[in-house]
């Protein structure tokens, strides 16, 4: 049994606590890009460290990405009836490492790629990487609210999850479009 003052210490506020907890955390992701956008600008890596950057990209587009295919495979199988919703969040609560891993690792290694901020397709992919950034934390909170439910999963949760999930292969799919068209230009 837990003493009085024990229980009644705070909890200490956690990224998917809330709305407002998601939203400070996207607030900071922004801004970490935004300098990180900027140091790249400022920043130039010989031709050796554009190569391991480029190879980094590669490998952690395969590391996200792949993870990212994994967790809308479980989905489907979800929609398909072969397993259950308890099934899809727990596969998908393991996959967020690998995920973040996989973006983090492609944010870092594509701003040593020296992107090319006065073309409009670049401006789009940093566009589709910052969508893609909230998209995830606010697929945290969801993950939170799906783990909780007790019973019937209400229209607005299966909505929400739907949207989730098209807009993060919307937008990795975009930026793999881009990164392609921009290698062949």
């Amino acid at each position: 049994m837990s003493s009085p003052a024990a229980r009644l210490s705070p909890r200490p506020v956690r990224l998917y606590d809330s709305w407002w907890t998601v939203a400070a955390g996207a607030l900071c992701a922004l801004v970490v890009l935004a300098a990180g956008l900027w140091c790249s600008l400022h920043v130039r890596a010989d031709a050796a460290m554009h190569s391991a950057a480029l190879f980094a990209h590669l490998a952690s587009l395969v590391l996200g990405f792949g993870a990212v295919l994994s967790a809308d495979y479980y989905g489907l199988l979800w929609v398909t009836g072969r397993c259950t919703l308890d099934e899809v969040v727990a596969a998908t609560g393991r996959l967020h490492v690998p995920i973040w891993a996989g973006l983090g690792g492609l944010v870092v290694s594509g701003l040593m790629l020296h992107p090319d901020v006065d073309s409009p397709l670049t401006l789009t992919k940093l566009g589709l990487v910052a969508a893609l950034t909230v998209n995830g934390l606010q697929a945290g909170l969801l993950g939170r609210r799906l783990a909780a439910v007790d019973g019937e999963t209400g229209r607005g949760l299966l909505l929400w999850g739907g949207v989730t999930a098209l807009v993060s292969q919307g937008c990795w799919w975009g930026a793999v479009v881009i990164g392609f068209l921009n290698t062949n230009t």
